[in-house]
């Protein structure tokens, strides 16, 4: 789930003595003014006019003989057949503005404004002999042979966000200088997606995606006779030909974060064209001053990965020997699968962003995220990708925090005032900023929900802030009885809905178990596996039941293939059986206070499960039996948090995903002694998925197991319930071949309800 940003680029990182124009949404000086172009019908556009938004000009050409330094032009969405040629300048305090709107769809490069189409080309685009002039968000189609953007001359230019197609790329020649292509898409183009040449000096191609595609010659970036060029974080991919390439006087050049593929398509082996496929070439004339590193080439073209004054070299560290460039480059896949057996990820959180020529922001403005999977090897902040683009689809990381009490309507805490939520009432639970929560960047939280005295029949829904309330339930209860569930939610404008579904009155409690962000321990994935059983006995020492306000301490590091080590949380089902009297069960850190809060409480006969998300101290976690009378307990492993691991929690939904009553799902009951199979739709990349899982109309007492698909039902329940019953709990299972199974442990039928808050994805 990308993030973008809207706002263009507000300037340019350097460093050294080059120059660049600035890219800047700020537009023209506060002197300036604007001039509209809208060629669409109803726009009331003259070309002999002034520009004024009440009668725009109809063309492009017209605005700009008009323009003047500090001045912008508008385009409107459109089509512009035209061949222009701009050769006005600004000034260097007053540039001149040309700017279009941009597209909808900003991952990709490009605006709504048209200079051309498919079947409609244009000569060209030419900016000949001007300096200080901007332009942004402009998509240009061209001729064949023809290039597509011409720099002839000129100084002091900028394209910011530009999408071409056809002709011959640009082209930036005739002693130009300090020109800025960024942001761009430059594809389906024939030769070069960029030339650089004829003596221009300190051009800079900067965040752009080059996939030159037809003709005599595709490489990516070609820089003849042209000193101090810049060619950093663009992703560049030129089928079977040369991938960057500096010739003649280049000296003093920076290639540096670029994704540099010339496989052919891509993915395949080049065969007889290997020799033309080399990845990044620097001639015997431009190594002088020039450095080459933080790169990352493909090998799959089979041709050499770099050529260093006509020697060449197949990989990085015969490269780095030979010439001391590249030390960390990497000659590895540019594209990469996700999942548990995916290569080292060379591209995410390990650009040089002190590189000259840096934008602030990647392709369609995304900026920096931080992939809580990755380790940050870059310099400043170390979060910035390699190439054009940022994965912003990085998932978070879970901090254990707690228990502890954010929410209890009886006394008040999180509430202004002591009172139950009334009949179809909602409590809106501030949950950033406090108990130690961080105020930004929080996604989800954890949470221990317990119902108590409710008035009447019911079902409880929390879900994000500001969202309307869905068609799910997180705990359904009868009139009088106390429920708990824990609850993974979304967090929208740093808060959490709790929805009171119930023609009566109901108290509700919420103890933090901990919270998503960009920083924290990442989830491992095992079992359902028994690691407690005060029957058996399993975890300890002999088989008692857990006397009035005893405590049982379970070590849970180094067992059931928990790590030793390195551990920071656990999650399991926990299920209380055969309690003597009513209760709660508090489930904390080894040798903390008990604190103020429940995980599971019951009456005193019934068993009763939850899941819990519990930080580990010692390597162990302990278990408080709250009640005047002897309990069992059992705990069956979910997964386990660690500092690393392959794989980041996605907060997603509250959404329904089956249904067995309803036919619309078309999914019948699960009949006794039966297993369901739930596909999961995130594809091969997921590898745990967050439910809350509820039975209902159930014909007898049983338990329901949830767990991976194609392996045997395991000796662990996640739900029990008694005929007639309507019962929920939380499930975090692995994902086996794209689904998970329920097994019904039970004589009789049984509806199933399963809504999704999340999942665990490599």
């Amino acid at each position: 789930m990308s993030r973008f940003r809207t706002a263009l680029v507000v300037g340019v990182t350097l460093l050294g003595a080059v120059g660049l124009p600035a890219v800047s949404a700020g537009g023209a000086a506060a002197d300036g003014s604007t001039l509209y172009v809208d060629n669409a019908a109803g726009a009331h556009c003259t070309d002999s006019g002034t520009g004024a938004q009440s009668a725009p000009y109809c063309t492009i050409g017209a605005a700009a003989a008009a323009v003047q330094p500090g001045q912008t032009v508008d385009i409107a969405d459109g089509t512009y057949i035209e061949d222009l040629t701009i050769t006005r300048s600004g000034k260097a305090e007053a540039p001149i503005t040309f700017r279009a709107g941009r597209t909808p769809d900003e991952n990709n490069g490009g605006g709504l404004t048209k200079i051309g189409t498919g079947d409609r080309p244009v000569n060209g685009f030419v900016v000949r002999g001007a300096e200080h002039v901007r332009f942004e968000n402009l998509t240009i189609a061209t001729v064949p042979q023809k290039a597509a953007v011409l720099v002839d001359g000129a100084r002091d230019v900028s394209f910011d966000n530009s999408y071409l197609t056809g002709g011959t790329g640009i082209h930036v020649t005739n002693g130009s200088d300090r020109v800025l292509l960024g942001h761009g898409d430059i594809g389906r183009v024939q030769g070069p997606a960029v030339t650089v040449d004829g003596g221009s000096t300190g051009t800079v191609v900067t965040t752009n995606v080059l996939w030159p595609y037809a003709g005599p010659d595709m490489t990516g970036v070609l820089v003849k006779d042209a000193p101090n060029t810049v060619v950093v974080a663009n992703n560049v991919t030129s089928s079977c030909f040369a991938g960057i390439v500096l010739d003649g006087t280049s000296s003093g050049a920076v290639v540096e974060n670029n994704l540099v593929n010339t496989a052919l398509y891509g993915m395949n082996s080049c065969r007889d064209q290997t020799a033309r496929a080399t990845g990044i070439t620097v001639g015997p004339n431009a190594v002088a001053g020039t450095r080459v590193d933080y790169n990352v080439v493909d090998p799959r073209g089979g041709g050499a990965a770099y050529s260093w004054a006509g020697t060449a070299y197949g990989d990085q560290p015969s490269f780095t020997a030979a010439t001391g460039q590249g030390v960390h480059d990497f000659v590895a896949v540019s594209t990469l699968p996700k999942g548990p057996d995916a290569p080292p990820d060379h591209v995410t959180d390990s650009a040089d962003e002190n590189a000259p020529g840096m934008l602030p922001t990647a392709i369609g403005g995304v900026a920096a995220v931080d992939d809580p999977k990755i380790p940050n090897t870059g310099t400043g902040s170390g979060i910035r990708d390699r190439g054009a683009y940022e994965n912003a689809d990085v998932g978070s990381a879970f901090t254990p925090a707690g228990p502890t009490r954010l929410l209890d309507t009886r006394q008040p805490i999180g509430v202004p005032t002591a009172q139950p939520v009334p009949a179809g009432g909602t409590v809106d639970l501030p949950v950033t900023g406090v108990a130690g929560v961080p105020a930004v960047g929080v996604t989800a939280v954890t949470l221990n929900v317990t119902v108590t005295e409710p008035q009447a029949d019911g079902h409880l829904t929390v879900y994000p802030h500001g969202d309307a309330a869905p068609s799910s339930s997180n705990l359904n209860w009868t009139a009088g009885r106390t429920i708990p569930n824990l609850v993974t939610v979304p967090v929208k404008d740093g808060k959490v809905s709790f929805t009171n579904a119930s023609g009566g009155t109901v108290h509700l409690i919420a103890d933090l178990a901990g919270y998503y962000s960009p920083k924290g321990s990442l989830f491992h994935a095992q079992g359902p596996t028994r690691l407690l059983d005060t029957r058996a006995p399993i975890g300890v020492p002999a088989a008692q039941a857990v006397p009035a306000y005893g405590t049982v301490d379970l070590p849970v590091a180094g067992v059931a293939g928990v790590p030793a080590t390195g551990l920071t949380a656990v999650t399991m089902n926990v299920t209380v059986t055969e309690p003597q009297a009513d209760g709660h069960l508090t489930v904390y850190p080894h040798g903390d206070a008990t604190p103020t809060a429940s995980n599971l409480n019951w009456p005193a006969g019934r068993t009763i499960p939850n899941l819990v998300t519990v930080p580990v101290k010692d390597g162990k976690v302990s278990f408080q039996n709250a009640s005047g009378g002897t309990v069992h307990l059992i705990a069956d492993l979910a997964g386990y948090y660690t500092a690393e691991g392959k794989v980041s929690y996605h907060p997603d939904g509250p959404h329904r995903w089956m249904d067995t009553r309803d036919p619309a799902f078309r999914t019948p009951a699960v009949p006794a002694w039966g297993t369901l199979d739930l596909p999961i739709p995130y594809g091969p990349a997921v590898a745990a998925v967050t439910l809350n899982v509820t039975v209902t109309e159930p014909g007898t007492d049983g338990h329901l197991t949830v767990y991976p698909h194609g392996d045997p039902a395991p000796n662990a329940s996640n739900l029990n319930f008694l005929p007639g019953e309507t019962i929920p709990n939380q499930v975090v299972v692995p994902v086996k071949d794209g689904k998970v199974s329920f097994y019904n442990a039970s004589g009789a039928p049984l509806h199933l309800v399963v809504d999704e808050f999340g999942y665990q994805s490599y």
